[in-house]
């Protein structure tokens, strides 16, 4: 019998006609919802997923014949990988497929609020020349913290190098990266010097708020926050607070709390208006590794993978 692969969201073509070429019946379903998928889920041997849809312990065990998932991305916490493992079941995820995406997206982030893009467009096109309260802040020289250097943060850092800054990467679980543009640095290093700060750290129950009423206490620059990792690791709440308070002097978020805009509370809505209208807030859809070119780099390094796992 021909195994079957469900893919659950849009995915470059490289992905459906390599895994067809190897021999997988493709069920390619980019919109297919939680539902449908767990009716299908006793035929697969192959699943392909992004954030859309969380595989959990219902999900898994109604698939008996599941051998791998493939996470196009990076961050793994709408996946039971635990539970995965105990069933055999392969999980893979491909942050090196978009990490580039994810770094130039922050590096435009940061450019972009430092020297007042958007809000100097917004007030053109309402007829406003303002030249002297737009004056622009250097990236160059500065120093900017990045929290987190896996795949993402690294590539940031990367970009970085041009400007001449100084980089502070903290990170729990990796030592020994440093070089010469690289300083390994604590927390609170980063939270003392840092006029920049960047988030890269996957959402786990560590990472869950670990920007909170505590965190922007202790900043001591006023930093730029910068945060397109996940939405949860930044509590809405204490950031509004920072930002009334000057603990930060702007905010760059590609994530939210809460992704799901038509089902937002009361309260949620309020803390949109406000971030949606200041002038040293950019928000952007979850897009920072969501390029073009990333679309087929994530597809095919989970073909790569693959190939790796189904070898031995």
């Amino acid at each position: 019998m021909q195994p079957i692969v469900i893919i659950t969201a849009p995915v470059h073509p490289y992905l459906v006609e390599t895994l067809t070429h190897k021999g997988f019946a493709v069920n390619y379903q980019p919109t297919i919802t939680a539902a449908t998928l767990y009716t299908l889920l006793p035929t697969a041997t192959g699943l392909v997923v992004t954030t859309r849809i969380a595989i959990d312990k219902k999900m898994i065990d109604n698939a008996p014949n599941l051998q791998w998932i493939g996470r196009l991305g990076s961050g793994m916490e709408l996946i039971d990988d635990t539970y995965a493992q105990v069933h055999n079941i392969k999980c893979i995820s491909t942050p090196e497929g978009n990490r580039q995406a994810v770094a130039e997206h922050v590096l435009g982030m940061a450019l972009n609020l430092l020297n007042n893009i958007t809000v100097s467009h917004n007030q053109i096109t309402q007829q406003q020349w303002q030249r002297n309260p737009n004056r622009g802040t250097e990236l160059y020289g500065s120093t900017v913290g990045v929290i987190g250097y896996g795949n993402a943060g690294s590539a940031f850092a990367a970009l970085l190098q041009p400007f001449a800054v100084k980089i502070l990467a903290y990170d729990k679980y990796k030592t020994g990266f440093a070089n010469n543009y690289i300083t390994e640095a604590t927390l609170p290093q980063i939270q003392n010097e840092a006029s920049i700060i960047s988030l890269h750290v996957p959402l786990t129950n560590e990472t869950k708020y670990m920007c909170n009423q505590l965190f922007f206490a202790a900043l001591r620059q006023k930093p730029l926050l910068i945060n397109a990792c996940r939405g949860e690791v930044v509590n809405t709440t204490a950031l509004i607070a920072a930002l009334q308070s000057n603990q930060l002097s702007a905010a760059a978020l590609d994530v939210l709390e809460n992704e799901n805009l038509e089902n937002y509370t009361t309260t949620e809505k309020e803390q949109l208006n406000y971030l949606s209208t200041q002038p040293n807030v950019l928000l952007t859809p979850h897009i920072a590794g969501y390029s073009h070119q990333s679309l087929l780099k994530m597809a095919e390094v989970l073909v790569k993978k693959l190939e790796q796992y189904w070898a031995g």
